[in-house]
């Protein structure tokens, strides 16, 4: 069975020909239960969300703020496997049929075992991975089977690369861009960085991919700004921090999601997304 990246693709050109940035949603599975987090996945597509990344929960969440890094040791805790990865990528795009990503860092995959790995996201419905600490010129093996299997490579840039860096990475993936606008881990922040325009400016100048940003953004506001210069805006810490605070809460969670459809906008009441410090993908 193939995945599922012609889908992502035809979700984020539909977002664009309807006038507004795609709101791409971050949650990690496992948390705060499995089942718990498969419902969390589920409510925020219902309530608007166009794509979800389910986090890969991991022990050394080296890219990760404090707050993603709580809920990975709530999931850890909680026994998660990779099983329970598929699980909730399977039925979430079940429920939705909604484009699902798998955000995990490298280590997991490659002990997992690589053909193992797209084979069984693939089988669950998946539409890809992002792999925040994969570095470009390492990726040959991952990208032979994610394209055998149906499956996009969304890599990640940053302020810090050149523009013939960009076009490396830009080149060798697939799906989206990742924009990450802060040299820094993941969290809610006050302003939106000024360097984000730009990065979305010289990243486009090297692809016709879509360029989704994540980095902190603590309001509708903000969240506005940027659909205003991006194709996408990923909200990460923000949702998963609103499950933290309240856990059974999940009206507040859905409530969050919500994307007006016009004038390119993609809303929530506290927006953030990864913003990697340590890629070796970006970082040189």
């Amino acid at each position: 069975m193939s995945g599922n990246a012609q889908l992502l693709n035809d979700t984020l050109a539909a977002a664009k020909a309807e006038g507004r940035a795609a709101l791409i949603a971050y949650l990690p599975a496992g948390f705060p239960t499995v089942d718990g987090g498969i419902e969390a996945v589920k409510a925020v597509l219902e309530s608007g969300a166009d794509v979800v990344e389910v986090g890969l929960p991991h022990s050394d969440p080296v890219l990760d703020g404090p707050v993603i890094q709580t809920a990975d040791d709530i999931a850890l805790r909680g026994g998660v496997r990779i099983a329970d990865v598929m699980r909730t990528v399977r039925e979430a795009h079940a429920a939705t049929g909604k484009p699902i990503l798998v955000m995990t860092y490298w280590n997991p995959i490659d002990r997992y075992g690589v053909e193992r790995f797209t084979a069984e996201l693939a089988e669950a419905g998946g539409a890809g991975c992002i792999l925040p600490d994969l570095p470009v010129q390492e990726s040959a093996l991952w990208r032979e089977h994610a394209e055998k299997h149906g499956l996009a490579t969304v890599f990640v840039v940053a302020p810090s690369s050149k523009d013939a860096r960009l076009a490396e990475i830009t080149a060798a993936g697939s799906g989206f861009v990742y924009a990450a606008s802060l040299m820094g881990v993941t969290g809610t922040r006050e302003t939106v960085s000024s360097q984000a325009e730009d990065l979305v400016r010289r990243t486009r100048a090297t692809t016709d991919l879509p360029v989704c940003v994540g980095l902190g953004v603590s309001n509708a506001t903000q969240a506005a700004e940027v659909a205003g210069f991006a194709d996408g805006v990923i909200v990460g810490s923000a949702f998963v921090k609103r499950m933290l605070d309240a856990p059974d809460d999940a009206a507040g969670l859905e409530g969050s999601a919500r994307s007006p459809p016009t004038s390119r906008r993609a809303s929530a009441d506290r927006c953030d997304g990864p913003a990697p410090s340590g890629s070796p993908n970006e970082w040189t």
